[in-house]
Parts: C-alpha cells; structure tokens; sequence
C-alpha cells in the first residue's frame, strides 16, 4: 500500500503538486445505489413524481457535481473533464429496487478522475433521494466504489473484483 501524500513535513493538509506527471489519457468508473420502494419505483419508471423525471435530473446533477469536483473535495485539483457518462440500471428486491448509477469519467491531464467519477454518481444518488423524500425518507443509498482507473504513469491500473 502507499503513503498519504495530503500531507505536509508538519502534518498539515496540503494539494499534491502534480506538475512533474505527464499528461496522458485518464479514465475511472464508479458505482453507487440507492434503494427504493415498488411505489416510487413505479413513480420513476412512469414519470408520474411531480418534481420532473428523477432520472433525467439526477444524470445532469451528477455531470455537474463531476465538472465542480475541485469545489467540494478539498484536495481535489482543478482538472478538464473531456466526457462524463451517467447510466441507470434497476435490480429487483424482495422490498422494492436498486438502481444501480454507473458514472465513466475521461480526461487527459496530470492527474486522475477517481474522485470525479465517485462525486458524479454520489450526487445522482442524493438527487434521486431529494426528489422522492416526500414519498419515503428510507432510501438508502450506497455502496459507493471505484469500479476501475486507468492511466498515468505512477500508479496502476485498477479494476475491482466482483
């Protein structure tokens, strides 16, 4: 395992200078879910929820919350996003579905998109939970992972095992 690089020779949080890395193609997919019940499922599938079509709106907050990644996580750098994908798959529960949100993000830069990738799909999760609260405040949300990373020079690539 690696070290902690966030840190400064005094312990103090610090931003990683990342300007010696090459630039080269960088991509991460992430996954996360959240749990609902057969109502709001149904709600969903036939746009019946009066806040607009969940899926629709959650796809867009998870491509913003991708591009202002840098915003929210502090040691996050600043970097061009060159694609962002967001999917939607449901899975039948005994007590209702999973959707299942997939977010791919590319760059070509210095540094990787991992956090971009778990920001995007993080975000459409609690955007699902923000439009359908009124019916049911027992979503859950989660796992949250990285599913893959490519790219780079300093560390390898990642695929997790299922």
């Amino acid at each position: 395992m690696g070290e902690l690089t966030h840190f400064n020779e005094q312990g103090r949080a610090r931003m990683v200078d990342v300007s010696h890395k090459p630039e080269t193609v960088r991509t991460a997919i992430a996954q996360s879910s959240i749990t609902i019940n057969q109502e709001i499922y149904t709600k969903i599938e036939n746009r019946e929820l009066k806040k607009g079509d969940v899926l629709s709106v959650a796809q867009v907050a998870g491509i913003m919350a991708c591009k202002n990644t840098s915003s929210i996580i502090p040691m996050c750098h600043p970097i061009p996003i060159n694609g962002v994908d967001i999917s939607f798959r449901w899975e039948p529960k005994e007590n209702g579905y999973e959707l299942i949100i997939t977010g791919s993000v590319k760059t070509k830069g210095n540094t990787g998109v991992e956090m971009e990738a778990l920001t995007a799909v993080s975000a459409a999760a609690l955007t699902v939970y923000d439009m359908c609260k009124a019916l049911d405040k027992g979503m859950i949300i989660g796992p949250t992972f990285l599913v893959e990373k490519t790219g780079g020079v300093s560390s390898r690539d990642f695929t997790r095992n299922p």
